[in-house]
């Protein structure tokens, strides 16, 4: 959706293969953000040891700075992230240390210390795999992602963050609750990442067909006034109605539903709905759409 919209932000005007490139481009953006909201959850699970290691040399150090509890720097979860080869390999390719803000790091690490949860958690013996991922969970929902500071270091740094943030947020809670063969060289598995690329193509090269399907359904509203976002949302879906014969329709339909709240107008939701629902049908009646089902698929 992004790369189209690039796309159409250069009236179209694209050479062979261009496409694809952007597409590439993008998909390695979403990448270096997301590994740096990993690298950052887990500096500030290991600052327990900097802030133990700071307070025990002061000069006079005090009876609770010689006992800072340092439980959450050995978060099972935390080294699985931190031993993992591909993050090994990414991290030491991307370099997230360069750009980290020791001061934001420090703050948001104090904020975790303070906090109700994070007092509960190092009360608590034992190790299990929920309570675990809770904290680390906690720490990105509730002090990364609420915090203003934090946000701003974002996009001084990943001009797209604005864009990918709605993605992002869902993909590290995906990744905390299941981090298990997660490749972060590759973000994408290949299956991914060549759906992506056909579908691409397919908005591209289908465009006249799709907008024939689209523009009766328009009734009153003009097409050149419409956000390019909704047009382009709706050529998505019909391309995945008519070419995609493995994806349910109405998987379509919620997906670009979905889609259209997150990212365009607030009446976009049920624009995009209403659209994709008539269209829907009409393709429906005419036995245009032919769906199969590939249970291996994971797109």
């Amino acid at each position: 959706m992004q790369t189209l919209y690039s796309i159409d932000s250069m009236n179209g005007d694209v050479k062979p293969g261009e496409a694809v490139g952007i597409l590439t481009k993008k998909i390695e953006q979403s990448r270096q953000i997301f590994t740096y909201l990993i690298y950052f959850i887990t500096e500030v699970a290991r600052y327990s040891e900097t802030d133990a290691r700071q307070k025990a040399s002061k000069h006079l150090p005090t009876a609770a700075d010689l006992n800072i509890n340092t439980k959450i720097a050995g978060n099972e979860l935390l080294w699985k992230i931190i031993e993992e080869s591909s993050f090994k390999i990414t991290v030491a390719d991307l370099k997230p240390a360069h750009i980290i803000d020791t001061e934001l790091l420090k703050k948001i690490y104090q904020q975790l210390v303070s906090s109700v949860e994070y007092k509960e958690y190092i009360e608590e013996q034992s190790r299990n795999s929920k309570t675990e991922k809770d904290i680390l969970e906690f720490i990105f929902c509730n002090l990364m992602l609420p915090d203003e500071d934090f946000i701003n270091h974002l996009e001084e740094h990943f001009i797209h963050w604005d864009d990918d943030a709605e993605m992002m947020n869902q993909l590290v809670l995906n990744f905390l609750h299941k981090s298990s063969h997660f490749n972060f060289t590759d973000i994408l598995s290949q299956e991914k990442r060549e759906f992506a690329k056909s579908l691409l193509e397919t908005v591209l090269t289908k465009t006249d067909i799709s907008m024939e399907l689209i523009k009766p359904k328009l009734k009153n509203w003009d097409a050149d006034r419409i956000a390019a976002l909704d047009l382009i949302i709706l050529q998505m879906g019909v391309c995945e109605f008519l070419f995609f014969e493995t994806i349910p329709t109405k998987v379509t339909i919620n997906e670009y539903i979905d889609l259209a709240k997150d990212y365009s107008t607030v009446q976009s939701g049920q624009f995009v709905n209403g659209l994709l629902d008539n269209i829907h049908k009409e393709l429906s009646a005419e036995n245009k759409i032919t769906k199969k089902i590939f249970k291996n698929s994971t797109i």
